[in-house]
């Protein structure tokens, strides 16, 4: 039996946290911020606001396409936090009018050319999972009407190259998806984001996710080989090569285009073995800065750990890793060819010179990808047995909190249906910036929960590190006012993005501009550059169809 997508939360609807989760996560949270709303009653597709299609598409366009309610709602928004308010309060005003499943290319140039037509604005879908408005479109002006495309469809893995350890696989393939058919040659693409169970190759290709290893392979760019879109004014393919040098890169143009210039549907990736070896290892440390610098030495040290993931205090206590105030640096290292102990050893040795107090490190062998389950201070909602989180094997520390990261968004859900005002950004800078972008950031954000929700909590974390700067990743949790949440967020959102930007950080290193970042993004991108991606869009795209006003302003 198919699994159905809530129409409003994250994830499957069989995967929503339980009533008794929800009230468990309330007494935590009221323990912190005093007295909270009681859990409200979850919203019913019956009840939500939904405009009647706009538009009748022609028939040959009707066998691939829909206007089921259920279907409509799932795509109409991302699952940002102001998509999950919106959606647990029935607003689904900006609902596509057609949901349509092309399953080959024919159909995609037949859906440009009725598009362009009939002025109806082309939202290309993915897996559904932005969190910054890169799926979200309320037809106005010249647009009567919008479609949302979801290539689920296609999503096959079509050739597999041994020799030179690459596949070939279409743009609607989810990780899930791309892990089963690699499986049965051995291989793994070890592309391992937070939205895995729903995003899909497309999507990481058009927003450039960040995926599970924390330095080297950080991001999509790393494994793409080359591109195939599909758009409005033709194919848009790359020459399949392990590098070049011959020109601006067009691999580089497509990656990030987040749908405004056409549709990835297929791309040639880089694989690998399943890896047999294993080592993982925590690192407790006193002081925060400490830690920050223990990161930085590994990054600098040429060893290349798959994970390097700094926990501040707030965020180890909130996942349970450490409850005893320590910052906590998790280090792991993975091989399909040979042992890691040597690597494992020189990390926690620098680690340790550093004032870091190492746990023993844990070895494994030909341990398959999965993670058992496991507690942490806020209880993760329930896993089924039949859908295991398909991720690397960690061992304690790291277990805990890779449990808890795959678990965050379906608990983000169930925050906002307690009247949580929840949300994360991330960003990246140079290690000299650092200290100042974090002290920056944490007043502003502190200064805004305080003056918009009268407290909450601030929490951060290193997702990835690079040798010149880390990857900081913000989770803020406080008190909403019911019916103010939006505004409450939009005032906290503000003040952080406006801090990373004025202290040298980056609006996002994962997350994509999509609607909601480009105010930001426009700071600190050249207007010359903005020009150059316009005069592309003009020529991929000339009716200006393709996801407006994501990346780049919707054409007059």
């Amino acid at each position: 039996m198919a699994r159905v997508r809530s129409h409003w939360a994250w994830g499957y609807e069989d995967k929503f946290p339980r009533d008794e989760t929800r009230a468990a996560v309330a007494e935590r949270l009221a323990a912190v911020f005093g007295k909270l709303p009681a859990g409200r009653p979850l919203p019913s597709l019956d009840a939500a606001q939904m405009p009647e299609p706009r538009y009748s598409p022609p028939v040959e366009l009707r066998s691939m396409g829909t206007t089921d309610r259920h279907a409509r709602a799932v795509h109409t928004y991302g699952r940002g936090y102001r998509d999950l308010v919106r959606g647990f309060n029935g607003d689904f005003s900006a609902a596509p009018d057609w949901v349509f499943y092309p399953s080959e290319e024919a159909h995609l140039t037949a859906l440009f050319r009725f598009c362009e037509k009939e002025s109806i604005a082309f939202i290309p879908f993915g897996g559904g999972t932005s969190v910054v408005g890169g799926t979200e479109f309320s037809a106005n002006g010249r647009f009567r009407g919008t479609a949302s495309v979801d290539l689920s469809k296609m999503d096959k893995v079509l050739d597999v190259d041994m020799t030179s350890r690459a596949a070939r696989i279409q743009g609607g393939a989810s990780g899930p998806r791309i892990s089963e058919q690699l499986n049965k040659h051995g291989l793994s693409l070890r592309h391992f984001p937070q939205s895995y169970e729903l995003s899909t190759l497309g999507g990481w290709i058009a927003t450039r996710a960040g995926g599970h290893y924390a330095t080297l392979y950080t991001h999509i760019d790393d494994f793409v080989e080359s591109v195939r879109m599909v758009t409005p004014a033709g194919v848009f393919e790359t020459r399949r090569l392990p590098s070049s040098g011959a020109g601006p890169s067009p691999e580089r143009f497509v990656l990030g285009s987040e749908g405004a210039f056409g549709i990835i549907t297929e791309a040639w990736v880089r694989v690998q073995s399943r890896p047999r070896w294993r080592a993982s290892a925590s690192v407790h440390f006193t002081r925060f800065e400490d830690a920050v610098v223990a990161a930085r030495m590994l990054s600098q040290s040429g060893l290349f750990p798959s994970n390097c993931r700094l926990l501040d205090p707030g965020e180890a206590m909130l996942h349970q890793v450490a409850t005893d105030g320590t910052s906590v640096l998790l280090i792991a290292f993975e091989s399909a060819d040979h042992p890691v102990e040597p690597w494992m050893e020189r990390a926690l040795s620098i680690a340790t010179d550093l004032g870091g107090d190492g746990d023993e490190p844990k070895y494994t062998t030909d341990v398959v990808n999965s993670i058992a389950p496991r507690a942490s201070s806020i209880p993760a909602p329930p896993m089924s047995s039949a859908h295991p989180p398909p991720i690397d094997h960690d061992i304690d520390d790291a277990a805990s909190w890779k449990q808890a990261f795959l678990d965050a968004p379906y608990l983000q859900s169930a925050l906002v249906s307690l009247g949580v005002v929840c949300d994360t950004f991330e960003t990246a800078c140079t290690w000299d910036r650092f200290a100042a972008l974090h002290e920056a950031v944490t007043k502003a954000t502190d200064a805004a929960m305080k003056e918009a929700c009268g407290g909450g909590i601030l929490t951060c974390r290193f997702t990835h590190v690079y040798s010149d700067g880390p990857a900081p990743y913000y989770t803020f949790v406080a008190p909403g006012r019911p019916g103010a949440e939006l505004e409450q967020w939009a005032k906290i959102k503000a003040a952080a993005s406006d801090a990373l930007i004025a202290n040298g950080g980056t609006i996002t290193h994962h997350h994509a501009v999509g609607r909601l970042h480009r105010p930001w993004w426009e700071q600190e991108r050249s207007p010359l550059f903005e020009h150059a991606l316009s005069a592309a869009k003009d020529k991929l795209d000339p009716s200006g169809i393709l996801n407006p006003g994501c990346l780049l302003p919707s054409k007059p």
